[in-house]
């Protein structure tokens, strides 16, 4: 599948990522904001009063590139004459907010649940030792260890045991005339329809909100970079195929830039004088000088020489109120899998259990989420106030947490 979950007025923390500017802030939004609601069942009878004249106009120019490529009007006619999916995350409908995919949404507490990842962990260790031999070849082609490709396989489908309920052709014909990454879909859809014609994969197979398909969730663009035989039989197939489905995960965490032999990242202690605005994509340093910081792992990583010089990133999702990790460029190359940071820690957490790692230390903080329409608020403050310049995209991520860290230390 393919920038992190947000947090609350609390969970901006006190301690340099939240506090009473941050509540300043929030005063000011909830007194200019403006909501308007609309009946949900008015808005898709106005939809589909209007929508079916732009929606054909739409699939006859759609066609054209479709036939450019060679696909038969058959199979175009079949996969595109859909009934839109109105209930998608990401749309894009007048008069009604965008729902958010949970990665976006939902707060570390959540995404991160100790119960699910014990659960995971204890299945993906006998799923670890069933297919043993299939990992230690997989490790051996593409240099991802078994832990880490089982737990992938874990977060994306439980194991196989999540049921796939969307039709793929009804997703991103959706996505593609209605979401909010137009461009993206209407290319995954052309694919989509080149892999019908090649027999890859069926017209009515079925698989997330985004298109993406199998045991690991492959976007159909996904299926022509990363899949592979893990079988040996000749051809791929990531819905029955396990072997199939694994060794094609760890082809994409390879191509995504995974470092054979090293870590993806381990929780730490932080001293008084580093601060979650020191969580930041653009703050890098050598994990020899977060330690030389006073920055403490947590347990035993296993901190061998040749990692002092690697570069590491501290990543605190839920600021103070929350535990908080040094991650190196495996932690990216799993982030390139779903870009959002709560994911990537969970894959790597779990590979981690999976391997006899102990869970979380620091608990998460139950904390209420706000709104998108106030996150982008904030970030409006923010902007003007010449801590923010990325996008005003309502998403409580990294950049905008450490602006907010920035903005109160400023004020303290």
């Amino acid at each position: 599948m393919r920038e992190l979950a947000g947090n609350t007025p609390k969970g901006l923390s006190d301690k340099g990522c939240s506090g009473s500017p941050a509540r300043a802030l929030l005063r000011i939004l909830r007194r200019t904001s403006i909501a308007g609601t609309i009946a949900l069942v008015m808005l898709m009878q106005a939809l589909e009063a209007r929508a079916e004249p732009a929606f054909d106009a739409w699939r006859a120019q759609l066609w054209l590139e479709a036939q450019a490529r060679g696909v038969k009007q058959a199979v175009f006619d079949r996969a595109t004459n859909v009934q839109l999916d109105l209930g998608l995350p990401d749309l894009v409908i007048p008069g009604r907010p965008v729902k958010e995919q949970a990665e976006f949404v939902k707060l570390p507490a959540d995404y991160l649940p100790r119960q699910q990842l014990t659960g995971l962990a204890r299945t993906g260790a006998r799923h670890f030792q069933s297919y043993r031999d299939l990992l230690a070849r997989i490790e051996a082609d593409y240099g991802v260890p078994g832990n880490v490709v089982i737990a992938i396989w874990g977060r994306e489908t439980d194991y196989g045991a999540e049921v796939q309920r969307h039709p793929v052709f009804q997703a991103l014909v959706t996505q593609a005339y209605l979401g909010r990454r137009k461009d993206l879909f209407r290319s995954e859809l052309l694919i989509a329809l080149d892999l019908v014609q090649q027999g890859t994969i069926s017209m009515d197979a079925k698989g997330s909100y985004t298109g993406a398909m199998g045991h690991t969730q492959f976007e159909p663009s996904d299926f022509l970079k990363f899949a592979a035989d893990g079988d040996g039989d000749g051809k791929i197939d990531l819905e029955r195929s396990i072997p199939d489905a694994l060794a094609s995960g760890a082809k994409q965490l390879r191509d995504y830039g995974w470092q054979r032999g090293k870590r993806w990242g381990f929780k730490v202690r932080l001293p008084p004088t580093v601060s979650c605005v020191e969580s930041s994509p653009d703050v890098k340093r050598p994990l020899e000088a977060w330690l030389k910081l006073g920055v403490m792992p947590v347990g035993d990583p296993g901190i061998a020489t040749g990692m002092l010089q690697d570069p590491a990133q501290l990543v605190m999702p839920a600021g103070v109120y929350g535990p908080a990790f040094l991650v190196f460029a495996n932690f990216q190359a799993i982030r390139s899998y779903n870009q959002s940071d709560v994911y990537a820690l969970f894959v790597g957490h779990l590979a981690d259990l999976i391997a006899g790692g102990a869970p979380f230390v620091t608990p998460w903080a139950r904390l209420k989420p706000l709104r998108n329409s106030e996150v982008a608020a904030i970030q409006t403050q923010l902007n003007r106030s010449g801590y923010y310049s990325d996008a005003i995209d309502g998403r409580l991520g990294t950049v905008t947490r450490r602006a907010i860290g920035q903005y109160q230390r400023a004020r303290a």
